[in-house]
């Protein structure tokens, strides 16, 4: 394949935009190269600059659960911009989508929109400390939760020790305030509780992480979790940003049976359009401003076009009955292909898989937390990643990154997926 246009496409956004994207994933740090400029997508596939096509797994990162440009969130965007496209004032259709979210998610009386995972978030550990008077919180090494100062922090050393900035710009007295845990390993957390008690406002973590690639939470580790909160009178907060309607209609809360205290969204509830929202029982949520006195407000959230792109995604999956099943049969149709094609070539490898969530790891270590997904070998995936590239196959530019399923794929485009990973696991 060509990437001509998209190399020039680069060095003139170079210029202007910091690296030349306004992500940094998309720059290809991790794999070297040029990153691919898309121009367009419909379904299951995404067009570049040049012309290629390229069945698509990134999927904006989550949101397209049911493909590019699903007619039914475009059909809704369109008409909601010929009425106006924000007027900061409240509108029926924020009432409409919050009364689905609601009634979709157990365990939730009220929800505010934002206008990102980052501040949806952020928001919900400001909503923590102002319920529980309380200022430090748990997250876990390799979970992501944006790019708020609070949540980019790196390991102290060792578990009772606070954690340290691993950004500039992030000073030492937020770090003070942010404990680092290991996923999955509920000895650690307890520690980490026993050495601050009576100062931990919250646990955050994605309860099905994804940001070092696709890790389930292993046993009883989530409902673990719940018991040592409820011990403890802290706060657990399920960063559903990725997982929320995407691994089941009322997420990871209804798919393993735990109930957070605050819930985050993103990705999926927006439909394509920047969305966050944070929900928790009325208890938590009346301490939101302006009932309360935790204060948090945007210019654009719940705008209308956003609004009607999430209402359109989350009633095509409120509707859809056999959905999630259908995402399940997908993604492990393509797990089992991808790890035969890996194994015929003897491919050291490690597939990991949750609901339409997926990563193949270049180890032969299982993958629970971030140290094991850490030891994947990294030219291994930098080379897995430009061949599937150069058969038309897109994943994410990082081996900590999550492949999404998309209902949009048809069986014959796993099987020319599963194809291509022969063939590039013939060349690795």
């Amino acid at each position: 394949m060509l990437y001509q246009r998209s190399s020039t496409l680069f060095k003139s956004a170079e210029t202007v935009i910091p690296g030349g994207v306004n992500s940094p994933v998309r720059a290809f740090k991790a794999v070297g190269g040029t990153p691919i400029f898309a121009k367009s997508a419909k379904g299951a596939y995404v067009y570049d600059e040049d012309g290629n096509r390229f069945i698509d797994y990134i999927n904006s990162w989550g949101p397209m659960i049911l493909g590019h440009a699903y007619e039914p969130v475009v059909d809704a965007v369109i008409e909601k911009a010929k009425q106006g496209t924000s007027f900061g004032m409240p509108t029926e259709i924020e009432t409409k989508i919050a009364e689905l979210a609601v009634s979709m998610v157990p365990n939730i009386d009220k929800i505010r929109f934002v206008n990102s995972g980052t501040e949806a978030c952020m928001s919900a550990v400001r909503l923590a400390r102002g319920y529980t008077g309380k200022d430090k919180i748990i997250k876990f090494a390799g979970c992501y939760h944006g790019h708020s100062d609070a949540f980019l922090i790196q390991a102290g050393s060792g578990a009772v020790t606070f954690g340290s900035p691993n950004s500039p710009g992030v000073t030492q007295g937020t770090a003070r305030d942010t404990l680092l845990a290991t996923y999955n390993d509920i000895d650690h957390v307890k520690a980490l509780v026993e050495a601050n008690e009576g100062a931990i406002a919250c646990i955050i973590l994605e309860p099905v992480a994804g940001n070092m690639g696709c890790i389930p939470p292993k046993n009883d580790f989530l409902k673990q979790l719940r018991v040592l909160c409820d011990l403890h009178d802290i706060l657990l907060v399920f960063d559903e940003v990725m997982t929320g309607f995407r691994l089941s209609r009322g997420g990871v809360q209804e798919l393993y049976g735990v109930d957070a205290d605050i819930v985050c969204f993103g990705k999926v509830i927006g439909g394509g359009l920047p969305v966050g929202a944070f929900a928790a029982r009325n208890e938590i949520m009346s301490h939101l401003a302006p009932l309360g006195n935790v204060y948090q407000a945007g210019t654009l959230s719940g705008n209308p076009l956003a609004m009607a792109a999430g209402l359109a995604m989350l009633t095509a999956i409120d509707n859809d009955q056999a959905l999630f099943q259908r995402l399940e049969e997908k993604t492990r149709y393509l797990h089992e292909g991808c790890a035969q094609a890996l194994t015929k070539f003897g491919i050291t490898h490690t597939i990991n898989r949750k609901g339409s969530m997926i990563s193949i790891h270049f180890t032969d270590e299982a993958v629970v937390d971030f140290a094991s997904a850490a030891k994947g070998n990294n030219e291994t995936f930098k080379a897995f990643f430009h061949g599937l590239l150069k058969e038309g196959i897109y994943i994410a530019p990082s081996a900590f990154e999550t492949w999404f399923v998309t209902d949009a794929l048809t069986y014959a485009d796993l099987d020319e997926t599963i194809k291509a990973v022969e063939k590039v696991a013939q060349t690795l």
